[in-house]
């Protein structure tokens, strides 16, 4: 069989050997390189026009009107979701061309935090470490940062209360979403047997408190910052640091046991946020806090007004104000933009009925099919 013979056997004729198949991903890959550069430069000629008018780099709707236009493209054996990580890092590499995003985060490297901004906006955005999750939101309205990355709601714990009250108090929106699941590791280098001192983040070890009576019942706990610091300080045989796999890689410590966090679905959802608002794509999530009257029935008449404008809320929270003693603020999150006809009708009849109300932002819902096709991410 001749060469030409044996591409076309790996097209599609009958059975290739080993060498036709590698011939071919060869040519394969050339063109993905030739395709990436071509697209490269349309993207440069995207940013041109952006910079002339002013538009940002980050655009959340159309990002995620992609990502779902090319799943529904997708026929398969190729895996969606490595379509999505795939996709994640053309875009990161887009962007950066045009001008790199900078995306404040909760530091240390090798937290949650740090994961979620990575798998949101790729390896080539500039992260900035931030102290705190309230210095993430003054770094992003400051201009420090494009854009930054907080904590909203674990889906074991509740709403984060860092970034519940500091959205009261700040300007910034929220304007897209990551949702990420938590798995905590004992990272040491020593054994089960050796560990006597754990160190972990106390949400961490509150999740994995069973684990930990079970299997190390003994064990002095330690509560530090973060989990990255918690697996950074775990350098002695009877330590041991309770972390994500990025951080046991980053800090080069051996996992000992995987998966220990007591509930297995645990997810938390961590928001993007920025001066935009991000906007309608038809399938949206919005967020709004509020406070009510001090009168009987006051939030009933407040939630009222969003079953009778068909409104589905996906999430109410209270918080105390911080300003009168037992007096609460509640977070509201729920499906539709905050331009659909109905949310600005809602809004507007819970303005005349609460004692302030604050749009916190709108983002595209990706839990939920798109009721529109394909779309440019740039």
């Amino acid at each position: 069989m001749d060469t030409g013979s044996h591409h076309r056997s790996a097209l599609g004729g009958s059975l290739p050997d080993l060498e036709a198949c590698r011939l071919r991903i060869d040519e394969l890959d050339s063109a993905l390189i030739r395709l990436l550069n071509e697209r490269a430069a349309v993207s440069l000629r995207v940013g041109q026009l952006k910079a002339g008018e002013g538009s940002p780099i980050y655009v959340p709707d159309r990002e995620a009107r992609l990502m779902e236009g090319l799943e529904r493209q997708n026929p398969g054996p190729f895996p969606n979701l490595a379509i999505r990580n795939i996709w994640t890092e053309i875009l990161s590499a887009s962007r950066a061309l045009q001008r790199p995003i900078r995306v404040a985060f909760l530091e240390p490297v090798a937290t949650f935090s740090y994961d979620a901004a990575r798998r949101k906006f790729g390896s080539m955005a500039e992260l900035v470490p931030c102290r705190t999750i309230p210095e993430v939101f003054f770094a992003t309205a400051r201009r420090d940062a494009d854009y930054g990355i907080v904590p909203m709601e674990n889906s074991t714990d509740g709403g984060v209360t860092f970034t519940l009250d500091t959205f009261v108090d700040t300007e910034i929106k929220a304007c897209a979403e990551i949702e990420i699941q938590i798995s905590h590791n004992l990272c040491s280098h020593g054994t089960l047997q050796t560990i006597d001192r754990v160190y972990s983040q106390p949400v961490a070890l509150a999740q994995c408190r069973r684990w930990l009576g079970a299997n190390l019942p003994r064990a002095e706990v330690v509560e530090v910052s973060s989990t990255a610091r918690a697996v950074e300080l775990a350098k002695l045989p009877n330590e041991a640091g309770i972390g994500s796999e990025s951080a046991a890689e980053v800090f080069s410590v051996p996992i000992v046991a995987r998966g220990i966090e007591d509930q297995r679905n645990n997810f938390t959802r961590f928001i993007v946020i920025g001066d935009q608002v991000a906007p309608r794509t038809g399938k949206d999530k919005s967020a709004i806090v509020f406070a009510v009257r001090h009168h009987a029935g006051a939030l009933h008449q407040a939630l009222r007004i969003f079953a009778e404008g068909g409104i589905n809320l996906t999430r109410i929270e209270s918080r105390p104000s911080k300003k009168r003693v037992w007096e609460y603020v509640f977070f509201l999150d729920f499906q539709g933009h905050q331009d659909d006809e109905p949310v600005r009708h809602a809004l507007r009849e819970l303005g005349e009925h609460a004692q302030f109300v604050k749009v916190l932002g709108s983002w595209p819902d990706e839990s939920r099919p798109f009721d529109v096709g394909r779309a440019t991410a740039e």
